[in-house]
């Protein structure tokens, strides 16, 4: 049986919670192999059917809001629409990340194989920028790349204004600094090596070997109460897991 989801925050109206890694928000076809998902496993918990008010992939970790009817979730995605919701992610990257800046990069559309598969797959780039601020530099006694003896590692605060289809994820590919774990877009022959020192079998992957986790965590969502206006800031530190891989890149987290 699983374990019980983390609620940052419930009222007669929302709910948040603290989505681990690994797990699908809701029910995919893509993915049969699948036991559980956030929606299946929170509607057992509290007993009524929760609406993603926006989405993770599920390798990421974080911060997740639901409405509790559709009314609710219809006015939540009116704030979506007006950039209400700022989202923060806090990020581990290869390399060392300049100390602030903008990635102002348009994203091609990423159809889904079911959903889109009747859609034009010709679309336009879309919009993307992402800010993001460097918190700390490393450099370990490991070689990653077979060239050199040391590596290199930036701890990272992302916030998106767009919210792409892995618009975190493709922006720092395309700076050259991606993220640790990402087996989609990421730099796979560092993951194998890291995996090596830092796996855990929930993560494992043909392309990883022994998995590295993702190292992307949503730590922060504030919006406006769509009903009350009451300005809520909804916090999640990231598990002890991704912790543990952030200190032995001899990286200091502290979420603030």
């Amino acid at each position: 049986m699983l374990p019980p989801l983390a609620i940052l925050y419930r009222d007669d109206r929302l709910l948040a919670v603290n989505k681990p890694a690994g797990l699908l928000v809701h029910p995919s076809p893509l993915d049969r192999h699948a036991t559980s998902s956030v929606v299946e496993q929170l509607q057992q918990q509290i007993g009524c059917k929760p609406y993603p008010v926006h989405r993770l992939d599920r390798p990421t970790s974080g911060v997740l809001l639901f409405a509790l009817d559709p009314e609710t979730a219809r006015l939540c995605g009116a704030h979506i629409a007006a950039n209400r919701l700022h989202k923060t992610y806090h990020a581990v990257v290869r390399g060392w990340l300049a100390d602030e800046g903008d990635i102002d990069y348009p994203l091609s559309y990423l159809p889904d194989k079911i959903a889109d598969r009747d859609r034009s797959r010709d679309k336009a780039p879309q919009a993307a920028l992402t800010h993001y601020r460097c918190l700390h530099r490393s450099e370990i006694p490991l070689a990653s790349d077979g060239r050199h003896p040391t590596s290199r590692y930036s701890l990272v605060v992302l916030n998106p204004l767009h919210g792409r289809k892995h618009q975190l994820r493709r922006h720092l590919k395309h700076i050259f600094h991606p993220i640790l774990g990402d087996t989609s877009h990421g730099d796979n022959r560092q993951n194998r090596v890291l995996g090596s020192h830092l796996g855990d079998p929930r993560y494992t992957t043909a392309m990883t070997g022994p998995g590295l986790r993702l190292m992307l965590h949503a730590t922060r969502l504030q919006f406006p109460h769509p009903w009350s206006g009451e300005a809520l800031d909804l916090c999640a530190p990231p598990d002890t897991h991704w912790q543990y891989i952030a200190r032995y890149l001899d990286l200091d987290f502290a979420l603030s």
